[in-house]
Order: structure tokens, then sequence, then C-alpha cells
């Protein structure tokens, strides 16, 4: 009975501990972060259409400017020297012709 008794006791002491909080669940993995959506890029602009002429016009850099056809039509085509002041508003279909003041060569073509 001693026997028993100790038995008992031990099987006690093991239930004892074995009844205690119950131990932590491990934490779980880190997730692997995840990229975030795609963006759409927008597609490049096409190249725009020569408006003004001005693969054209060209051919008069380096040319004195009394060598431009006559009559100019303003409305497309502005003639000013590189130093001369002019209006600052953007046409894309107007060219600009711009020549040097002393010697009246054409130095620039533009658009604008």
């Amino acid at each position: 009975m001693k026997r028993f008794g100790v038995i008992l006791g031990a099987a006690m002491i093991l239930a004892a501990c074995s009844t205690g909080a119950p131990e932590p669940a491990p934490p779980p993995p880190p997730e692997t972060p995840v990229a975030p959506p795609a963006i759409a890029l927008p597609k490049p602009p096409e190249p725009e259409k020569d408006q003004c002429g001005l693969k054209d016009a060209q051919t008069f850099v380096g040319k004195n400017r009394t060598a431009l056809p006559a009559p100019v039509d303003p409305s497309r085509w502005r003639v000013a020297c590189t130093t001369c002041p002019v209006t600052m508003d953007y046409r894309p279909d107007r060219l600009n012709i711009l020549f040097n003041p002393d010697t009246g060569v054409v130095q620039q073509v533009k658009c604008g």
C-alpha cells in the first residue's frame, strides 16, 4: 500500500504539472512582403508632325534673309533678328526665322 501511495503521489504531482497553463504556441513565421500592384504607364507621346514646316525651312539657315520667299505670310511665319523682342506666345504651326541683325544671315529656324 505504501508503494501505491508513492505511485499515486507521483501521479498527482505529474498531473498537477500537466494541468498548468499551456505553453504558448510559437509565433507565426513573418509574412513575405507583397509587391504593390503594377501601375500602367502612359504611352509615350507620338512624335509631333511638322506643323510649321521646320524640316523644309532648315535650308534657310546660313543664307541671307533676303533669300527668303516674299511675301511672307505673317500668320504662319515670324522673321525677326536674334536680339529683337518678340511675343512669347507659343504656336506650334508658326515658323520662327531668326537672323543676325548685323549680317542678315539666318542663324536659326524653329517652330513656335
